[in-house]
């Protein structure tokens, strides 16, 4: 029975595996070739080499979505994994209604990104008319911030739920022993539980990151990158390109500019993986 199983296993994992190649694979490779074209369908792409490539580095709305990229990922990390740290603490002592709260803290995550995008959009313009400052559409600094509210509101509460699964996996015998060696709270904190719950770290920085680096639908419905392009982020800069611009040099440099993102995520997140799980610990 067992070398049965061995020898007809591969039979379960061919659906999979073709699935992939087919959705993935193909796709990939084929949109490689093309950001070395110019093309307006896929069958009259005519290959150009690196000009595609090389036209990116000096589009300027391409580095400024970059640098404001990098900026709102940086402070999502931060303020995300931070404030769900702290709730996943609360949440995780003893007290009344904590089913209540998880529920009420984790339910933004399963709004849509379009439709959560618009609702903050309508209260922080209701917010700036009352107080005198500019609308979304022509104020960056409260498309910036309104961008990060939106995140943090979208995904605290499902980072909490995965640091609150770290925490509770961190062994009573270890507390306790830090208890009778007469360690204080924060000493507990510090020395105990975060480097316990270092798996957990990783995996809501790792998503964070992501999700930040990548993030589409709510840019276009909160402020859709005004004004003058100066909120936009990498993956609607790479829509513009691509969909609000005609001719075939726009549709490669398009396709120029997803790969480099792709890249650029890949590469990056790599290096937060690497860099997260070096300091995790053995329990």
């Amino acid at each position: 029975m067992e070398k049965a199983l061995k020898r007809y296993s591969p039979l379960f994992v061919l659906p999979t595996f073709l699935a992939f190649v087919i959705g993935f694979i193909i796709p990939f490779a084929e949109g490689l070739y093309l950001s070395f074209c110019q093309f307006t369908t896929v069958s009259n792409a005519k290959w150009t080499g690196l000009s595609n490539y090389k036209s990116i580095f000096s589009d300027k709305t391409f580095l400024d979505s970059f640098g404001f990229t990098v900026s709102f990922t940086v402070a999502s990390i931060v303020f995300i994994n931070v404030f769900a740290f702290c709730l996943a603490l609360l949440l995780t002592k003893k007290l009344a209604g904590t089913n209540v709260f998880r529920t009420v803290f984790f339910m933004p995550n399963l709004i849509g990104g379009i439709v959560l995008g618009y609702i903050w959009q309508i209260l922080i313009n209701c917010v700036l008319s009352i107080i005198g400052e500019p609308l979304l559409a022509l104020n960056k600094p409260a498309g910036y911030w309104g961008l990060i509210i939106l995140m943090c509101w979208q995904q605290i509460g499902y980072m909490m739920i995965i640091y609150i699964a770290g925490l509770q996996n961190v062994s009573d015998d270890l507390l306790e022993a830090a208890q009778i060696d007469g360690a204080s709270s924060w000493k507990t904190l510090w020395r105990v539980k975060l480097p316990m719950v270092m798996p957990s770290i990783t995996i809501c920085v790792f998503l964070t990151l992501t999700n930040s680096f990548k993030l589409f639908d709510q840019n276009l419905a909160l402020t859709g990158g005004e004004p003058n392009h100066t909120t936009e982020m990498l993956a609607m800069n790479i829509y513009q390109t691509f969909y609000a611009r005609a001719g075939a040099q726009w549709k490669g440099f398009g396709q120029a500019k997803a790969v480099l993102f792709c890249i650029l995520v890949i590469a990056i997140s790599m290096i937060q993986l690497k860099a997260t799980r070096s300091r995790e610990v053995q329990q």
